[in-house]
């Protein structure tokens, strides 16, 4: 007994030193989508401050497939040493434990998570032409043409698809989903009149809507965004609403509660940097930097919201 007290003791003394000493190496920043995408400006806007901060290079390494679950899947593999951390979004992380029943992880299990990176709202976009000019038009003309109706998202139970979801259900509507491989291709599918709405986030949007060529009729965030003052929020005619897309930062279970704070303490401040807030503020983002403990709580409340919308919907992906 006296043995494995003084093993035990020892191993911790060598854990405390490499947390201690740590990063002595270059970190990978696994992206789970491609270089352009929401999920990689964000990691991009933190990378060169946590390199700063860290006094080591961290890379951003895109692992563009299956939705962000291939990456998610490879960094709960990952020696949880620091050296592999992922910056995931809401289908990683919330929605595809609902969605998909073969799963290569357990999101509350297989991860520490470090802290909540930035939240973003969809906006409710229609086609110019549409003869609704306000959610309240919208509803009532698709209650008029029940499942006449087509939206689309970025792909089947993504965060965008079941902010829809919700949005069908609290609003009585049935619409047909038409998923596809990305946000800008729904959008393109908008502005040629074969969907008649899209919930895509405001990057992708701006473009079109300064040109008039759709038309953003609310954002899905509790209350108005300051960078949209004039969109209302859908809470405003349906309340109770808010669905938002989001990124956050975990390490593979685990990794050292050492390096764990490390990581959060040098991620919240480039968070908070003005340069970085500022870079989200204009992709419509909110920074995050909650707590370890806090994002972990918040994981597990966004599973269980989305659960629910995905058994109302009878949302299935194998």
């Amino acid at each position: 007994m006296r043995l494995y007290h003084l093993l035990f003791a020892a191993l911790a003394i060598a854990g405390g030193a490499g947390a201690q000493d740590y990063p002595a190496k270059p970190i990978r920043f696994i992206v789970g989508f491609a270089p352009g995408g929401a999920t990689d400006i964000v990691a991009r806007a933190v990378s060169q401050k946590l390199t700063d901060g860290l006094g080591q290079q961290v890379v951003v390494d895109n692992r563009a497939s299956g939705g962000g679950i291939t990456a998610a899947g490879m960094v709960a593999k990952a020696p949880p040493d620091g050296y592999t951390i992922l910056m995931a979004s809401i289908s990683a992380l919330a929605t595809a434990v609902s969605v998909n029943s073969h799963l290569p992880y357990d999101p509350t299990r297989d991860f520490a998570p470090i802290t909540l990176a930035a939240v973003t709202p969809y906006l409710v976009t229609v086609q110019a032409p549409l003869p609704a000019n306000t959610l309240a038009e919208f509803i009532a003309l698709a209650k008029m043409r029940p499942g006449q109706l087509n939206f689309g998202t970025s792909g089947s139970g993504g965060g965008a698809h079941l902010a829809v979801e919700l949005f069908k259900s609290m609003a009585g509507l049935s619409m047909v989903h038409v998923p596809y491989k990305g946000a800008a291709p729904a959008l393109t599918e908008l502005m040629g009149g074969h969907i008649q709405l899209t919930f895509s986030q405001p990057p992708v949007v701006w473009p079109h809507l300064k040109g008039g060529r759709v038309k953003a009729l609310a954002i899905t965030s509790a209350r108005r965004s300051p960078v949209l003052p004039d969109i209302p929020a859908i809470a405003e005619t349906l309340p109770g609403y808010e669905a938002t897309s989001w990124q956050g930062v975990v390490a593979p279970a685990g990794t050292p509660r050492a390096i764990v704070l490390k990581l959060h303490g040098e991620l919240v401040k480039a968070l908070r940097s003005p340069a970085v807030a500022e870079r989200l503020a204009a992709e419509g983002s909110a920074a995050g930097g909650n707590t370890p403990e806090e994002f972990a709580a918040y994981i597990k409340r966004e599973i269980t919201k989305w659960a629910k919308v995905v058994k109302e919907a009878g949302i299935k992906i194998d």
